[in-house]
Order: C-alpha cells, then structure tokens, then sequence
C-alpha cells in the first residue's frame, strides 16, 4: 500500500470514528434534552421532591372497536402542599387562606403546624396547577409546594383485577403488585438511562448486544379489553350481585378464534385510586385466573365432544335414564333423581342428565377418556398474560376407581380456573383448536418501536376434529332454540351454542360437599355456524334459588344481545 492510499484508508478510519462519536453524542443530547428533559425540568423546579414522586411509568390502555385507545392507567401530574412549622408564625391565619383555595382538615393542620422540631409536614398532594398558583400567589411564610407524580387510573373500578394496582413489595421499592401492573411490570418501568441506550442500538443495531444487556425495553401497553364491553359485563356483575346476593360473581367475554379477551370482571370490585380503602385484600386478586373450581355441567359437553370425535356416540344415539346409575359402590343421581326413560344423548346433554353421561365416559373408554381430558388441557396453565395464574387439579385422571372418573364426566372430582374453562369451551365452536387467552396485544415502546401479539391458529393445538365441533354446537343449540326456558331464549336469526351448570361446592373443613352453596355458571359461544364471541358467566353460592337456569340465564342472553348489537354481527341463519 503507498502512502497516498495509506493516508485515504486512515482518513476513513478517522471519518468513521468520528461519525460513531458523533451519534453518540447525539442520541445522548436527545435523550437528556427532548425524552427526558420534562423529567429533568420537574427536578430543578421542584423545592421538596420525595425519591417515590419522580418516577414515570409507562400508560396501560383499553382498546375501543375501532382501534382507538382509551386510558386505563396513566400518570398525573400535580403537587404536594407542606409547611415548616418552624417558619409558620400564625397557623390559624395560615389555614385560613389556604382552605379558601382546597379542603382541608383544620385541627389536622394546626396539629402538625405545631410540631416546632420538624422541618417538613406534609398537609396535601394532588394538588392541581390552577390550585398550587392560587396557593403561590398568597406567598404563605413556611408553605412550600413541590412537583409529585402518581399512578392514575381513569377508570376506577372498572376491570380492577385485571389492570391491578402498584403498591411497595417486598423489596420496599414500588412496582406492580397485581394484574397487568405487575405482570408487565419490567416493561411499564421507565429508566432515564435505557432510552439513550435503545436509541443508540437502533442507529447501531449490528452492535446491539454490546450497549444493551437484553432487559425488557420500556413502553405503553394496549390491551384487548374494550371499555364499553367491560363496563356492561361489570353492570351486568352488579345487577346479579343485587338480586341474588352471592359471595361472589364474575365473568369473561372472549373471541373463541383469537383468544383476545374483551372483558373480564369480578364483583365485589375496588377503586384502584383508593385500594388501600380495601378490609378484605381477597378482592385484589382475580379468582378467573387463579382459583380452581368444580364446574359441575358445563363440563359435559367437553365430554360428549370426546364420545363424538372417537364416533362412539352421536346426538341420536339411544340411552334409557333410570334416574340413578350405580359405579361401584355408590350409587349417582341425576339432578332431580328423575328417570326419563327411553331418550336420546341430545337430551342428556340439554336436560343435563348425569346417568347418561356416565354412560357417555364408559363408551369412550377410561384410557381415552383420559388422555382427551387432557388433551383440553384441564390441568394445565393457559399462560395468560396475567400474574398467579392457578393450574387445574385433575389428579383424580390417574385414579383407577371408575368411580373417579364417572364424577368428572359430569364434572365434578376435579377442577380448574375459569379461563381455562373458558378456552376449552371455546374450542367447541372454533373448529377443534385450544386458543391462547391474552390481554394485551401490543407493546408501544419508548424508542418508537412495537411489539404485536398475535397467536396464529396454526400454531395452536387441537384437541377435536372440524367435523366434531359442528356436531357439538348443533347439540348446544338444540339446547337453547328447543329446552332453555322452554325455547324462550331462541333467537331467530342467530344460533346460540350454551350450556349451564350448578356444582356443588367442595367443603374443605369436613370433606365431601357443602349441602346448601353451589356454584352457578353458565357458558355459551355465538353464532354458532362461527363464534365471534365466548361468554362466561358465573356467581357463587347465591340466595334463595337453587339453579344456575334461574340466575344466569337472563344475564347471559342480554349480554348477547349487547354484543350482537354493539358489534352489529350479522345474522347466521
């Protein structure tokens, strides 16, 4: 090489350098000036700024059916009001002025305007910019006013449990204690550094793994719920709540072909702004997806649909109901311990008959009977994008009493948390495919770019043929046009697949099954010829009435007619 071409290949080494610096630099005074320079801004100015009030997080939001987003979670802006008591000289004028401006408590103020050996006491935070001016313009001796950040959710209530709340853990730092607060905890945390760092690996992205160590990049998430959805499950929730009085009730609305949840609720429910106003911390937690429950009859058509897909039975095979059926050494009733005879297993399945469905488990075999249980994945976690979720107890499958599973074909002996019920069910309409349930389908990051959840049916896993899921839909829609209120519930130009259930509820203290609470649940898919939608209703223990017909019905065919008019779904027949 000459020297010319040595002097050249220098020059561009140098060139190079100082292009890779530049960036640098760059990307770092972006950073400082323009994403971070309100964060920067907010501690200059401020006066008193406790280390918890200067944090940012990222925004949750509600997804509306147009794609518009809607706040869920958020961050405000405000101030904390404070007084020196050392500086203030005349309390009684000082709280005069101020509560001419916002309320506060007197003999609070002047207790703590008293206290001559502290410097510092905190009188009010939230305070609004229009208030915090007024309060500046009195130019009060002692009273100082600071910028404060806090976790704002506009929606209070609604879909508590699913959004949760950010509370101090064990570690005494504040993140996400429950729900999505938790669950995307990592990605909703916002560090000053790590934009710097992502900005510079997108301008540099062959040198990634060199600048970042592979934490979860910062953003906004945005949910599948759809605010309009939610709020008329959680009013639904509250009506039935009114007129039964249970100890609890809940549900899910859910697209049986995406797994995208639209809403899921819990009552009683709690105010996020004010969740330490909460007695019983149990309502934090969201029992959909971390509680396991013996469902009882909404079981059974999983279990027919197993009949059906191994071609054992069919909706015209021939059964005669005795009324009771004897396994061993127990004898099993049906529900009114009723024989009806000569009948079909469509009937069984509509008029929910568990001799016939112990007939059903028997023609399928204890070995097949098993691993298509399994094969709907009772037992296992769905993994949804929720924290503690709960798996299924189905150890009653490795059993070897028939007794065992002639329980389960009418599903009682194990149990399992709601949503993955409602995924299970959800296979019956959709053509045979276990979906996964998520709650969030997008990551908005900081640094511009997004991460998209899309779970293609492909990838998924089958548990029953086509063929077998349309057969299990007619029988289900048999049930409600023919059976359900004697055919009051039909409608017209829609097939509506549903099945309820009332189980008894286990009673852990003396073994065997509590005589006077059951559990009520109802669970159906719509049109039916291709679900839009899943609907799961369920309460626990109500008063007074003694089926889950009589409880949920009315709840469950509004809440279709809601969405079949919300969602302006055509007509399937």
């Amino acid at each position: 090489m000459d020297s010319k071409q040595t002097f050249l290949f220098r020059i561009r080494i140098i060139a190079f350098i100082t292009v890779i610096v530049g960036a640098s630099f760059l990307a770092r005074l972006f950073s400082l000036q323009v994403v971070r320079g309100d964060s920067y801004s907010e501690q200059a100015d401020s006066s008193y700024v406790r280390s918890s009030d200067t944090f940012d997080r990222g925004a949750i939001y509600f997804s509306k059916k147009d794609e518009s987003h809607i706040s869920a979670a958020t961050v405000n802006t405000g101030y904390i009001l404070a007084i020196n008591p050392n500086l203030v000289t005349n309390a009684e004028e000082t709280f005069n002025k101020l509560s001419e401006i916002i309320e506060i408590d007197k003999e609070d103020f002047i207790k703590k305007a008293s206290k001559n050996d502290d410097p510092y006491e905190q009188i009010q935070d939230k305070i609004t910019r229009e208030n915090a001016d007024a309060i500046t313009a009195l130019d009060l001796t002692g009273v100082t006013l600071s910028k404060h950040k806090w976790r704002f959710y506009p929606g209070a209530e609604m879909s508590a449990q699913t959004i949760g709340f950010m509370g101090y853990g064990a570690d005494n730092v504040v993140s996400g204690q429950y729900g999505l607060e938790k669950y995307y905890n990592e990605t909703l945390t916002k560090d000053e550094e790590n934009l710097y760092v992502n900005i510079f690996a997108e301008i540099f992205s062959g040198v990634k793994s060199i600048v970042s160590d592979g934490d979860e990049k910062s953003g906004d998430i945005v949910t599948t719920i759809e605010p309009t959805v939610q709020n008329f499950l959680e009013k639904e929730l509250r009506v039935i709540t009114d007129r039964y009085n249970p100890e609890s009730a809940s549900g899910i609305i859910m697209s049986p072909q995406t797994g995208e949840i639209y809403a899921m609720a819990r009552w009683p429910s709690f105010d996020l702004n004010n969740f330490g106003d909460v007695e019983d911390a149990r309502v934090y937690g969201n029992p959909l997806v971390e509680n396991v429950y013996e469902f009882g009859s909404v079981v059974k058509p999983l279990v027919i649909a197993a009949g059906i897909d191994l071609g054992v039975v069919s909706a015209s095979t021939p059964f005669y109901d005795k009324g009771s059926v004897k396994i061993e050494d127990k004898e099993i009733f049906n529900f009114d311990k009723i024989g009806r005879g000569q009948t079909t297993l469509q009937q069984v399945l509509s008029e929910s008959l568990n001799t016939g469905m112990v007939y059903t488990m028997q023609k399928i075999g204890r070995n097949k009977f098993k691993e298509y249980m399994e094969g709907f994945r009772l037992g296992e976690k769905t993994n949804i994008d929720l924290p503690n979720e709960a798996k299924g107890l189905t150890g009653n499958l490795d059993e070897p009493r028939e007794l065992e599973y002639a329980n389960i074909s009418f599903g009682q002996g194990i149990s399992f948390s709601p949503v993955v019920l409602v995924r299970a069910i959800a296979s019956l309409g959709n053509g045979g495919y276990l979906v996964r349930p998520h709650i969030v389908k997008e990551i908005e990051y900081e640094d511009g770019g997004s991460k998209v959840f899309e779970y293609l049916k492909e990838d998924q896993p089958t548990v029953i043929k086509p063929e077998t899921s349309r057969a299990i839909s007619d029988m289900l829609v048999y049930s409600v046009d023919h059976v359900y209120g004697n055919g009051k519930y039909k409608m017209e130009n829609y097939s509506i697949a549903a099945k309820t259930g009332t189980a008894q509820i286990p009673n852990p203290a003396d073994g065997g099954y509590f005589t006077d609470r059951n559990l009520h649940s109802f669970v159906g898919y719509f049109p039916a010829s291709d679900p839009q939608f899943v609907i799961f209703l369920s309460i626990t223990a109500p008063k007074g009435v003694k089926y889950a017909a009589e409880t949920l019905s009315v709840p469950f065919f509004d809440t279709t007619k809601f969405l079949i008019n919300y969602y302006e779904v055509a007509p399937d027949r």
